[in-house]
């Protein structure tokens, strides 16, 4: 029998506003998680992000709000800026005809305005846990009547190494809360974190089947790193691509493949973490009505994007887990729609290839590298297409006296035509193809010594340098160097023993340098020193500050790796 919101005994008002947004139908997450948490009962929902997870939390928190209330009465940590303000948003407007005052807290914003409204009295907090910690620690958020407290996309928060924070404020709450956990997956950090902190809590799970789209075709391809932007603009132009959402690892990527693809005549905007949620919900909207073809997004960004009509998705950088690949491809083929999941393969990826067919249980199929000679012809196919439809048309009423004319003058018609299909052709920004190197199906068994990145990420640059040197033993050339274009890689001088954290390192050089702290890149902690990427424009900045940075109060060197 099909569930409905109706038999769930949300309050009038919640009602009101779920129908007002035209659901009918809790999802599977939330037909699961809505009656245990009404129930008061602690939880556990494993499920992506675009299951409907943010309304399984929000309308039971909402549910149980007691009015006129001078304290918190539900707090949701979230891994970043852009998570808590899409949170906090969907509160607000399924609490719109409740009266609740939601507040997102997160860094990179003055504390005045947050603080003055904490003061003021809010019922819900949505916020990272860096924020969050401090607001503690200056004494003005207080938990301590806190009913629900809710973590978001908890393996996230653990794989920026939020965990610590997270106690420290889960500490700070009354034992008897009710608590709500979600992940996408649960390696045994987060179980531990619920068996420390949670009450016997029951299980909700969305099988991996029910997230996959079977109506995608997988496809990938082999190519040099170098060669990825190359092979893109060729199926760009060989493939019937409607809309596009292209996954890249870094913020600098996507923002330069989104500014070359549109150099190239490929509409192609940004979605990072760099853009304010005014501007991300700009950016969509033109993506929603056809202004732009593609989107360029970092993992993180995408997060709870929703849209149906995305006719490819491109792994342009392969994700680091199986899970967060299938949640990528998912975002194709949708509303009994087929899509196009395609793959670019480095040579020394394949062994990730196969951790991915065997997590999916499906097989990619490898695609060859389009040659210059089919994309012209696409091309010239395309130009008589147009000049097809022009004849049929028969607009060229002025054209016919000019061409007139000029034959008079002795002009060969033929040659004008030429010509006129030359001029044609150099109008419709067609630049020149670049050439792809052939790539040789090799096994990972073979990769030569030396090669590729940290085994973090398993994936190697082909054009990443090993320049520079070092005395600091078990120090990979690679190491040292950035394998994210537009970055320059720096050293800290403490590491795993001093127990330093990635979160502490952000904050440090956000604040003494003065720079936006989601602009630093990947983070490498070795034992005794740390490897950090600044983007180039940042790097000088960063090193003539080189006196000032303190981790834990103690002074640590930066300097150039």
């Amino acid at each position: 029998m099909t569930t409905e919101f109706t038999t769930l005994n949300l309050r009038p008002e919640l009602e009101q506003a779920v129908t007002e947004r035209g659901y009918v139908t809790p999802s599977a997450i939330q037909a699961g998680i809505i009656p245990i948490m009404l129930a008061g009962a602690d939880v556990i929902g494993q499920a992506q992000t675009g299951t409907g997870k943010t309304a399984a939390f929000s309308l039971p928190i909402l549910h149980n709000l007691e009015a006129n209330q001078g304290h918190i009465q539900a707090l949701v940590l979230a891994p970043t800026r852009e998570l808590a303000l899409q949170v906090a948003g969907a509160m607000l407007e399924y609490g719109q005809h409740c009266r609740v005052r939601v507040l997102a807290v997160y860094g990179g914003q003055p504390y005045a305005p947050q603080i003055n409204q904490l003061r003021r009295g809010v019922d819900v907090v949505v916020g990272t846990p860096g924020r969050l910690l401090d607001l503690l620690k200056r004494g003005v958020l207080d938990l301590s009547h806190l009913r629900t407290v809710v973590l978001d996309e908890a393996d996230e928060m653990l794989s920026m190494g939020f965990i610590e924070d997270i106690e420290a404020i889960l500490n700070e709450t009354p034992s008897t809360r009710q608590t709500a956990l979600f992940s996408a997956t649960l390696p045994p950090e987060i179980r531990r974190l619920a068996q420390r902190y949670m009450r016997e809590p029951q299980s909700v799970t969305i099988e991996r089947a029910q997230m996959t789209v079977e109506a995608i075709e997988q496809r990938y391809y082999l190519v040099r790193e170098s060669d990825k932007l190359a092979l893109v603009t060729r199926l760009f132009e060989i493939d019937e691509i409607t809309s596009a959402l292209i996954f890249v690892r870094t913020r600098v990527a996507s923002s330069e493949l989104a500014n070359t693809l549109s150099n190239r005549g490929f509409p192609a905007e940004a979605l990072n973490g760099d853009l304010s949620q005014e501007a991300r919900e700009r950016t969509l909207n033109r993506f929603r009505q056809g202004q732009v073809k593609v989107l360029v997004a970092t993992d993180v960004a995408a997060r709870g994007l929703d849209i149906d009509n995305i006719s490819h998705v491109f792994n342009y950088d392969l994700p680091d887990d199986p899970e967060v690949f299938v949640h990528r491809i998912g975002r194709t083929g949708r509303a009994g729609k087929t899509g196009v999941a395609v793959s670019l393969l480095t040579p020394y990826e394949q062994r990730r290839l196969r951790e991915i067919e065997n997590f999916t249980r499906r097989k990619m199929t490898r695609f060859p590298v389009p040659s210059i000679e089919d994309v012209e012809k696409r091309r010239e196919a395309q130009l008589l297409e147009k000049l097809s439809k022009g004849i049929e048309q028969g607009r060229a009423k002025r054209e016919w006296v000019l061409v007139n004319q000029m034959v008079a003058e002795g002009h060969d018609p033929l040659e004008l035509a030429a010509v006129a299909i030359k001029l044609m052709r150099g109008e419709e920004k067609q630049g020149a193809l670049a050439p792809i190197s052939e790539v040789r199906d090799t096994r990972p068994e073979q990769r030569p010594e030396g090669r590729g990145g940290p085994r973090r990420s398993n994936f190697p640059s082909d054009g990443a340098s090993n320049r520079g040197s070092s005395s600091k033993p078990g120090v990979r050339s690679q190491d040292r160097s950035s394998h994210e274009r537009g970055m320059v890689r720096l050293t800290i001088s403490k590491g795993k023993v001093h127990g330093i954290r990635p979160n502490e390192i952000v904050s440090s050089i956000a604040f003494h340098a003065d720079i936006p702290g989601n602009t630093i890149g990947k983070i490498h902690i070795h034992d005794q020193h740390t490897f950090v990427d600044v983007p180039e424009q940042y790097a000088a900045k960063v090193l003539s500050k080189a006196a000032n940075y303190k981790i834990r109060k103690q002074p640590v060197t930066v300097e150039k790796a």
